[in-house]
């Protein structure tokens, strides 16, 4: 709402009206790649984790997640480790760092993929770089045992973390077997491939007002604005970025001279198409998969 006033309602619906429909079905395709790559890492990570789950129902719980993609940080697709539970009995102090993981990786793809468009952008290059430092800054305390221990360690002094010792060393033992180097190439080159999709359909929406019209958004430029504002909106922690992504990609697009109709219209017909796509394929994924467990979503997660 906020976003249609800014641009002026009658502007951005002829925007919209001008706007080649024709390619919302392939940016539909290239988000469920986007879905497929990340399945791949999920697949990987109970594989290292030695979690073992029959590949369809391993991918309908991947899938359910989503309907919980509009939480800080995704968080809520911890959704995955109730599922677990519920059909294999796995703990969930031992599944649930797999999002942690994702998260993880997936920011440190998206930095990788937004440092060429923020070199050519002449805009952000210090903040792309400072995420890349944290996350990988992350890694390391992870990677050290030694160091880790120590956190661990001083943490346990307060009541309410003692209380859950075993599991939050369980949990590290996960999180810890996910971020060795062979394991962290491989699900980071995953993820690089699953975002390039989503920001090669942020600059195929961009085009569909017009090839020729913003020559000047090359596909580098197009991947750091999708790119930087996933990561605001992340940073924020407001669920599903909501506002500081919408906000920082209408504002990068206008930056480069595009008229804020358009800025507005390509940045909620992206966010349609990937994060309310992606809710939308959970719910499906939930009702699919309540109808072959014979049990409700709120039972499993009461029962939890």
């Amino acid at each position: 709402m906020g976003l249609s006033i800014y641009a002026n309602f009658n502007e951005l619906i002829e925007a919209f009206a001008e706007y080649n429909w024709l390619l919302f079905p392939l940016i539909l395709i290239l988000s469920l790649c986007n879905y497929v790559s990340r399945f791949f890492k999920w697949e990987y990570y109970t594989k290292v984790l030695n979690i073992n789950i029959e590949r369809k129902m391993s991918f309908l719980i991947f899938l359910s997640s989503f309907i919980m993609s509009v939480t800080p940080g995704k968080i809520g697709e911890i959704f995955k480790s109730y599922l677990l539970k519920e059909q294999y009995g796995t703990p969930i102090s031992k599944s649930a760092p797999i999002v942690f993981a994702e998260r993880i990786t997936d920011f440190l793809s998206l930095v990788l993929l937004s440092i060429a468009g923020a070199l050519i952008f002449g805009y952000g290059t210090g903040i792309i770089v400072g995420f890349g430092i944290f996350f990988i800054s992350l890694v390391f305390v992870i990677s050290s045992k030694n160091l880790s221990h120590l956190i661990i360690e001083f943490f346990e002094k307060f009541r309410f973390v003692s209380r859950v010792s075993h599991k939050v060393h369980t949990a590290y033992d996960s999180i810890y077997q996910m971020v060795r180097f062979k394991e962290l190439f491989v699900t980071i080159i995953l993820s690089i491939i699953a975002w390039a999709f989503e920001c090669f359909s942020f600059y195929l929406i961009i085009n569909g007002f017009g090839i020729g019209n913003f020559e000047h958004v090359n596909i580098f430029v197009a991947t750091f604005v999708y790119g930087f504002a996933t990561l605001v909106g992340a940073a924020t922690m407001l669920p599903g970025g909501l506002g500081a992504t919408d906000a920082s990609m209408t504002g990068l697009l206008i930056i480069l001279n595009i008229p804020k109709s358009v800025s507005v219209a390509s940045t909620l017909i992206i966010r349609a198409a990937t994060l309310w796509f992606a809710v939308l394929v959970g719910i499906a994924a939930v009702l699919y998969y309540q109808k072959i467990s014979h049990k409700k979503i709120n039972e499993i997660v009461l029962e939890s």
